[in-house]
């Protein structure tokens, strides 16, 4: 049981974190400020380069929390202790940044402001990694009550994802999660050609 619940550093960083910051924004009273300040204001006025960092850690309700946290716990605990934490550390703040790039440059070309939060990019990240290290893992859904190897999870969902986002589905950054997958994969196949990770 302690081994199914013990948690790398950084997961565990960055798990506290997020749930700190979603705390101090939900109880106190200058939470506001953190999220004027910290989510990804994307053309619009209170748009500051450092938001393409801070948005990763605000949610917009504890469902958005719970979901990404969990999938960070998930996914992430493997993988840090698989890439080491200085690595999985840069791995998953590059998904997070580049999938808000990505979401913003769409964003920017179509003359679409919005504002962005939350993890979804990096989780994304993580998940595409956690199929690509390890493609025959079975996944158990919920809903649907499914058992499903890994890379196809991986692939449905990014192609979902690409779908919902084509046809703006939602309230959702759809192609922000397809980013950080991308991200994930040409940074995973970079250091696979320095011999750095073998898959």
């Amino acid at each position: 049981m302690n081994r199914f619940f013990d948690m790398p550093p950084v997961v565990k960083n960055l798990l506290a974190i997020n749930v700190l910051v979603y705390l101090a924004t939900a109880l106190m009273p200058w939470g506001r400020l953190i999220e004027h300040y910290g989510a990804l204001w994307v053309g619009l006025f209170a748009f500051r380069s450092y938001q393409f960092v801070t948005y990763m850690f605000l949610h917009a309700n504890f469902e958005h929390l719970f979901f990404n946290m969990f999938a960070l716990w998930m996914f992430g605990r493997t993988l840090e202790y698989e890439l080491g934490s200085r690595r999985f550390l840069v791995y998953y703040m590059v998904c997070g940044v580049g999938a808000a790039l990505i979401q913003a440059g769409i964003a920017w070309a179509m003359a679409d402001p919005m504002v962005l939060v939350g993890a979804s990019g990096a989780v994304m990240g993580l998940l595409l990694a956690f199929g690509v290290l390890h493609p025959d893992a079975i996944i158990m859904l919920i809903i649907p009550p499914v058992r499903m190897k890994a890379k196809w999870f991986v692939i449905i969902y990014a192609v979902i994802e690409l779908l919902l986002g084509w046809h703006g589905v939602g309230n959702i950054a759809h192609f922000a999660h397809v980013g950080g997958m991308l991200w994930g994969l040409g940074l995973l196949y970079w250091w696979k050609r320095r011999g750095v990770i073998r898959f």
